[in-house]
Order: C-alpha cells, then structure tokens, then sequence
C-alpha cells in the first residue's frame, strides 16, 4: 500500500459507523472498511434505486445494517449508543442537485437537521474520538472561475442541495467550536464509479440507455466537471478520520479532495470516451433541459491542504477510472460478482496497480 495517506493498520478492529452505507459511496466505503478490518456499522434509508450496488456488491453480510431516518434522532442517537462507534464517517444524505428543487423541504432536513442529529448524537457518547462530515464541492459560492476553491473561500450554494450543505458546514462548525467536539468536514465533488444507480447523473444515465440499446441524452455536454473515481475521496475521508483521531486539535477543520486539474472535462468529453469503452454502439446525443433549472458549469477544487497536511493525492488517471467503472458495470450485466470485482479494484488502488 505504498504511498497511501492512511495507515491500514490503524483501522484494525475500529469501531466504525458509515451513515449512508446503502448508497453509492457508503457502500464502497464500507467494503473498504471491512477490508481493513474494522467493526462497521450502517445507519441509513433503503437503498433508493433498483438495482443498486447495496444489494448488488452484498454489502450488508459482512457489517451491522441498521435502517433508519438521521433525521429520527432518538432511533439514531439510541443506535450510536448501543454500537459505541469510534470513528463516524456521516454520508447519508439527500445528494442530488435535481431533486433538491422538487423536494427543498426534505433537501433541508435530510443535510441540515441530519447533519445536527448525527453531530448530537456523537456528542452524546464518550466513545466517538472522530467524525467525518461529508458536504460537497458545491458547498461554495461558486463564481465559474477556472481557479480552484480553497476551504477558507466564502460558502455559498444557488441550488437547495448546495445550500443545504453550505448550512451543514456551518452546523460542523459550530459543534466543533461550541462543544470541542472532533469533527472535520470534506468536500469533494462529481464521483464516478461501479454500482452508481442515481437519477439524473451523468454515467449512471448513460449505463441506462447503453443497456437498453438506446442512444443516452445529455442536458449539458459543454459543463466541465472535476471527475474522480470513487475511491479518491474514500482515501481522503479514511486519511482524514485516522488523522482526527490522533490530533484532533489540528485536523478538525475542512478539507477538499478533487482530481488533478487535468481531469477536470468537459460532460461531452467524458460522454465520448465512456461509448467508446462501451463500445456495441453506445452513442449520445445532446437534449436540451427544458426545466432551465441552474447547475454549476464549472467547479473546481484546490487541494494543495490535502497533499501537503495528510500526504493525499490522486492516485488514477482519469482514463483508468473511466476503464474501471464500465468493466464493473460490464460484469453486473453479465451476471459476474461485483463483490469480488470491487474488492479487486480495491486492491488495485491500494497497492497502485492501475
């Protein structure tokens, strides 16, 4: 595992709680954390597609699933208390920028109530020595510069998603400052990856139509996004969380974790190489939102905090990533085992086999 910024031996036998282990990055997360071997547990919703990478990669045999709301404080609080979580790492969240318009009021509650909920009941038990609170890039007042955002840059949000995480950064703060409680919070953005089901998100729409036989649609080909596969960020929040928990003092702060700067492209860019690697005639075709709703055409992130304070950086080039994430949606497709196909890339990433 040379060169990783975590050191794997310190997650033998953690106790670990991932909020959002049903999801797409909770997930991944907890099969790495299990391979790591620590103690996981889950507390999150059903899984929210079908299919989805939850059931798809068997990630509830190996750890302690609890369903359940984070914004139902007294089942969350009573779960952290039973399960005595050393480390939290809070991803459960209402994730989507589209969503966020037809359902601001659930947007709010889920990543702003949800955000205190887990925060309270971490404050409330004597065996949390860290939590990592995952916001997004999106947290910031994005200005469309080409300049990467830095954590001490204004906060901000046009949409209710990214609003809600610009409020979820000031809850992370406030219970740091107010109640010393060892929180730090991450931003990182546009993820991509095996097992990804969502609405409204560029692969996974893609996969769709690709198995359909159908030509895939792009709202906004010309918007440049910082891409990275899953598993960049999950370094930095692993990183990050073993960092809290050896100096809290000066690792409870925010932190972002993006791509190298050249792997922030263009959607039609990305639209082109992922039918070329699909290949059987996988096409697009660019379909204009009749909406209008806004969404960010270019965000990026500077990581130099990363790199330089937690010995992080980006690890696959973006054409590796991209190879990664059709071979696993290719093996879904034909029946393989995808468990076994993501420890593989695991492997892969921590040892730098790219």
């Amino acid at each position: 595992m040379e060169d990783l910024a975590l050191n794997p031996s310190f997650w033998d036998a953690k106790r670990v709680l991932v909020t959002g282990h049903t999801g797409f990055k909770g997930g991944w997360l907890a099969i790495w954390l299990q391979r790591l071997g620590a103690d996981v547990a889950g507390f999150a919703l059903p899984a929210a597609t079908e299919p989805n990478f939850f059931d798809a990669a068997r990630v509830a045999n190996t750890l302690q699933s609890e369903i359940g709301d984070i914004r139902d404080l007294d089942h969350l609080a009573q779960f952290v208390a039973a399960f005595r979580p050393e480390i939290i790492i809070h991803m459960a969240a209402q994730s989507l920028v589209r969503r966020s318009y037809a359902d601001p009021i659930k947007t709010f509650t889920s990543n702003v109530i949800g955000t205190v909920n887990i925060l309270e009941a971490a404050r409330r038990c004597d065996s949390v020595a860290a939590v990592v609170n995952v916001t997004t890039d999106k947290c910031y007042e994005n200005l469309e510069r080409e300049a990467g955002y830095r954590e001490d840059e204004p906060l901000g949000g046009h949409d209710p998603y990214s609003s809600s995480k610009g409020c979820a950064e000031l809850v992370t703060s406030s219970y740091r400052r107010s109640y010393s409680l060892p929180v730090a919070s991450a931003r990182a953005g546009n993820v991509i990856g095996g097992g990804d089901w969502a609405e409204d998100r560029l692969i996974p729409d893609m996969v769709r139509s690709f198995i359909a036989g159908d030509a895939a649609s792009i709202r906004n080909p010309a918007s440049t996004r910082p891409w990275q596969h899953v598993l960049e960020p999950l370094h930095g929040y692993l990183a990050l969380g073993e960092r809290v928990c050896k100096d809290p003092t000066f690792y409870t702060e925010a932190w972002n974790f993006g791509p190298d700067d050249r792997d922030a492209r263009p959607v039609e860019w990305l639209a082109d190489r992922l039918c070329a690697l699909w290949s059987n005639g996988a096409g697009w075709s660019n379909t204009a939102d009749p909406e209008q709703l806004h969404e960010a055409g270019f965000l990026r992130l500077n990581c130099d905090k990363a790199k330089q304070r937690l010995g992080w950086h980006p690890r696959l080039p973006l054409e590796q990533a991209l190879s990664w994430t059709v071979d696993w949606y290719k093996a879904f497709q034909a029946g393989d085992d995808v468990r076994a196909l993501t420890e593989s890339q695991i492997s892969s990433f921590e040892t730098g086999e790219t």
